[in-house]
């Protein structure tokens, strides 16, 4: 159940079918803070690249190396699903700090 957290809109159904694994609530959280995060990134880079490119079409190769970014969460949901996987409750990096769910 924990590793299902990590695969985006899936991350509900941990939240709801597991509610009193301690282990799979944290992992629900850590996969619930991702997917905001990331969704959060997905607008800000939308609302980057129009405006880049809305200024020139020769700016498209800087909106292309900020779009790279995107491999942070592509990281991120690997160290999750390895963290849930071998059985640790290891805080995913940057964002891991943070607590949604009790």
């Amino acid at each position: 159940m924990a590793i299902l957290a990590y695969f985006g809109p899936l991350v509900f159904i941990p939240m709801f079918a597991a509610k009193q694994s301690k282990f799979a609530r944290y992992h629900s959280n850590q996969g619930l803070l991702l997917l905001i995060t990331a969704v959060a990134w997905s607008i800000v880079y939308g609302i980057i690249n129009a405006i880049l490119l809305a200024i020139s079409w020769r700016l498209y190769t800087v909106s292309s190396i900020i779009g790279i970014l995107s491999i942070v969460f592509f990281v991120l949901f690997i160290i999750g699903i390895i963290n849930a996987s071998n059985g640790r409750a290891k805080e995913l990096p940057i964002i891991g700090k943070f607590k949604i769910l009790k």
